[in-house]
């Protein structure tokens, strides 16, 4: 009998290095700082994270482009505003149009909403920013005159604007900001202008129903993603914690389903954020205003 147990013993953790990688909401999402498993008692723990070099620098790639138009003639776009010197996406949903990118910039121009306003978007893109074509993936464009005045941060985040919005298009992957600029850039030269918690649904505004799924990437310790929903009081209403695909000193996307309990339809917020390794607390808190609608 003892001859079986070493060999049973490899084939158990064969089969444990195996496992499929974590994936989805893993519980309620921690109120102090957590062990890399990242649960609390009575939550499923998740399987570890893929190995990932911390030397290798995040790639951006862009969407696979907006959706195609609805049976209602619509089409949907991702614009990047700015809030405290940093990159923050929101959405249109706009007639169609074959021109796409010119559709982008001039709502990028036409700036935040009065709810994006609210919550401290803005942007730095002026009107009349033209794209004169793109070939081989890179779009040229002919800035109005004054692009680059401001002073280096203010353009630079003017330009990762435009970058992180035109590149959502399939065709695009650099933009040069001159017919003669003979570097153009791409999503990741930008980069260092994320926040440390991107969230790219929902968008500020949205209508939502339990459960809710919030969607992004982030950079956070043990990769650990909480997210809780706040009623117009700002009670907790739902919360949960999901674990991005890389994290403490690399980008991962997430995804988490939060559900709520409401009778009534009316303003609340989703909370997105880090729980501090230091103290427990809620640290790089995205708040994303929304409508939410009863629940069961």
């Amino acid at each position: 009998m003892r001859r079986l147990i070493a060999p049973l013993a490899a084939l158990l953790l064969l089969t444990a290095g195996c496992a499929p990688a974590r994936s989805g909401t893993l519980g309620p999402a921690p109120a102090a700082p957590t062990t890399r498993t990242g649960t609390t008692p009575g939550s499923p723990s998740p399987a570890p994270a893929p190995a990932t070099s911390r030397h290798t620098p995040p790639t951006f790639a862009a969407p696979s482009g907006p959706a195609s138009p609805g049976p209602d003639g619509t089409i949907t776009v991702q614009l990047w505003f700015t809030r405290g010197g940093q990159l923050v996406p929101t959405r249109r949903t706009l007639p169609a149009t074959l021109a796409t990118s010119r559709l982008a910039l001039a709502e990028l121009a036409a700036g935040p909403s009065l709810a994006e306003t609210a919550a401290g978007m803005t942007s730095l893109v002026p009107p009349d920013v033209q794209v004169t074509r793109i070939a081989g993936q890179v779009a040229t464009l002919v800035p109005p005159a004054g692009f680059d005045s401001g002073g280096a941060a203010t353009v630079r985040l003017r330009r990762a604007q435009v970058v992180w919005t035109l590149t959502q298009f399939p065709t695009v992957r650099r933009v040069a900001f001159t017919s003669t600029d003979t570097a153009p850039t791409g999503r990741d030269e930008y980069a260092d202008l994320l926040p440390p918690i991107v969230v790219t649904a929902p968008a500020t505004g949205d209508r939502v129903t339990s459960p809710v799924t919030v969607t992004g990437t982030a950079d956070v310790f043990e990769a650990t993603v909480s997210v809780r929903v706040l009623d117009a009081a700002g009670r907790e209403i739902g919360t949960a914690f999901t674990l991005a695909t890389c994290g403490s000193g690399c980008r991962g996307d997430y995804r988490a389903s939060v559900r709520y309990r409401r009778a009534t339809t009316g303003p609340g917020t989703v909370e997105v954020y880090e729980v501090s390794a230091r103290d427990g607390s809620r640290i790089n808190v995205v708040a994303v205003p929304v409508i939410l609608a009863t629940s069961g």
